[in-house]
């Protein structure tokens, strides 16, 4: 691991949190300037190509699908650890299905149903995108769907 700072290649650690959302976060010390610095360690395993509507196959991004998440849910009270919980449950389902490809609708609808139980309004504003409501009377009957459940 370099450092950071003076991009030494060997530090030692410091302390190990092993609960750290989306891995194991490290505290190192630089063994040559001295300074702290703090990495994530996940581990990485297989995940299925996704395969898009058009027909081409892309890797998963997990970057890609937090940007989007992030989107949904700006200047809404969602927490960065619930987004990243979010993000990891999809991540170790696609996993866990030992497929090779998975269909964006599948990630899609796996990301729509955690956003409806997360937050309604985030929940409407990544379905707007991604059921690709016509009008506001799509949009008026997903709302009125929803009142209706609680």
């Amino acid at each position: 691991m370099h450092c950071p700072y003076c991009q030494h290649e060997k530090s030692r650690v410091v302390d190990t949190t092993k609960d750290a959302p989306g891995g194991i976060r490290r505290r190192r010390e630089c063994l040559n300037c001295g300074e702290r610095f703090s990495t994530l360690e996940r581990a990485i395993l297989a995940t299925p190509l996704v395969v898009k509507q058009d027909g081409t196959r892309e890797e998963f991004n997990r970057e890609k699908l937090l940007h989007g998440i992030r989107l949904a849910c700006t200047k809404r009270p969602v927490s960065g650890a619930d987004i990243e919980r979010l993000i990891g449950e999809i991540e170790s389902t696609l996993q866990r299905m030992g497929k090779s490809e998975v269909s964006s609708r599948v990630v899609g609808d796996m990301v729509i149903q955690a956003l409806r139980e997360l937050d309604h309004i985030a929940y409407i504003r990544y379905a707007s995108v991604y059921l690709q409501f016509e009008d506001l009377q799509s949009i008026r009957s997903e709302i009125d769907r929803l009142l209706s459940e609680e």
